[in-house]
């Protein structure tokens, strides 16, 4: 077998499991949404509940990253999906037993995050060693056409589920789901990085490679603006997305049946902004198509909150163009630090990221639940669409984000053994072809 449907063959037979798994877990939470909004009513509790979810990743993350480096992926992501299907069995119990009540969400949330935590720097770091260089971007499109997929299919197939059975058994199609998660990871080999690298970092102490990671993402200027303003759009966005389920309840009157809809028609934007990232590329500094895409998703924010009460239509249209634009932010992204972060270093930086951004979270979520309460749902679209703008037009205009891709790290040594961050970018092509050769 060629090299070339050798890694194809490997990714594709852990990607599919992941995505299946994805689709009942993605089905279940519509239903617990749905749930947690007829039974509460409040935008409070919608947001203290997404809140929960960040916790793990918030307070965890630097340290589950230096862990992942550490340890063996591939186990790191069995364990991890193992652990979250035993959640959702709990979840199913405790609506069958007639007990559940919405503070068990909390803890559910909390769980299966904790879960997560672990899962997603396994599998990213994992995707860098499994896919060429040159496929990322385009891996990057098809990871968000498929997302757009799952949006269209999962919104629709809760609410069929919720239809069809209890709250308990549509928790079971989850649990069922995750086998598929599962299974692939017990017979598929997943390159692990470089040998040397492994023990020089296991050599180290553990605080020593946490501190490796924070001088690796501070000794690059254009990731810190990243953060920076990546960190303002998620405060003011991600709330609009938690308060999506009250907007179509509260101000349209509508039911799970466009709430799905809704849900639907925001992953069919995705699904067509992926397919136009795979095949277009983006531009050629990726970094100019994220921000084109912050000022889409800004201008899509708007138009929800916008909308007259009689006029679902236009929540639709701004939906449509919000998912549209998460492809062109979400999947250059992705691609730019796949490719530039040595793949040793991959564990920690992206848990790091993840924690920093999900620090943002609670922030927009403790300003939107009480404001929406008072204020009304539409308000905090408009805010978080006219920031979104302001914030990506002055992106554009930073030198340091605008040429990140060109920053090949200061000079900063790390104390693990690995090469500095300046050859780590330079070599990391190599490195991960190298690399691909060793799996567990």
């Amino acid at each position: 077998m060629s090299e070339q449907r050798r890694w194809k063959a490997r990714f594709f037979t852990i990607w599919t499991g992941q995505q299946l798994s994805v689709i009942g877990s993605r089905a279940a939470r519509f239903a617990l949404v749905w749930w947690l909004t007829t039974t509460t009513g409040s935008a409070t509790v919608l947001a203290t509940a997404s809140l929960v979810a960040y916790l793990p990743q918030i307070f965890l993350g630097p340290f589950v990253g230096t862990l992942v480096d550490r340890w063996n992926r591939k186990t790191v992501m069995l364990v991890a999906d193992s652990f979250i299907a035993l959640v959702s069995l709990w979840l199913a119990y405790m609506f069958w037993s007639g007990a559940m009540q919405p503070w068990h969400l909390y803890i559910v949330m909390l769980a299966a995050s904790f879960g997560d935590t672990f899962h997603w720097p396994a599998m990213a770091a994992s995707t860098t060693l499994m896919v060429p260089e040159k496929h990322l971007t385009r891996i990057g499109g098809l990871n968000q056409s498929i997302n757009g997929v799952l949006t269209i299919a999962a919104p629709p197939l809760g609410a069929l589920l919720m239809s069809l059975l209890p709250l308990h058994g549509v928790m079971m199609v989850d649990v069922a789901t995750a086998a598929f998660a599962v299974l692939p990871l017990l017979f598929v080999a997943i390159p692990q990085p470089k040998t040397e690298h492994i023990e020089e970092i296991k050599q180290t102490p553990f605080w020593e490679n946490l501190k490796t990671g924070f001088r690796f993402v501070a000794s690059w200027r254009g990731m810190v603006m990243l953060i920076v303003l990546a960190s303002i759009v998620k405060i003011v966005l991600q709330p609009a997305f938690s308060l999506i389920p009250l907007l179509v309840h509260d101000h349209f009157g509508g039911g799970a049946a466009d709430l799905s809809l809704l849900e639907a028609v925001a992953g069919i934007g995705i699904l067509l902004g992926g397919l136009i990232l795979s095949a277009w590329g983006g531009f050629r500094r990726k970094i100019c198509t994220s921000m084109m895409g912050v000022i889409g998703m800004g201008v899509g924010s708007i138009v929800m909150g916008m909308a007259p009460a009689s006029v679902f239509w236009m929540a639709l249209g701004g939906a449509f163009l919000l998912g549209v634009m998460i492809s062109m932010v979400d999947g250059p992204i992705h691609a730019l630090m796949q490719s530039t972060i040595p793949p040793q270093m991959q564990g920690r930086v992206f848990a790091l990221l993840g924690s920093l951004f999900s620090l943002t979270a609670p922030i927009g979520l403790a300003l939107a639940g009480p404001l929406s309460d008072m204020f009304g749902i539409r308000i905090w679209f408009l805010v978080a669409g006219g920031l979104c703008i302001v914030t990506a037009v002055w992106g554009l205009t930073v030198p340091a984000l605008i040429h990140i891709e060109d920053q090949r790290g200061a000079s900063v040594e790390p104390a693990d053994g690995a090469s500095s961050p300046a050859a780590g970018f330079q070599t990391v092509s190599q490195s991960a072809r190298e690399a691909s050769g060793s799996s567990d």
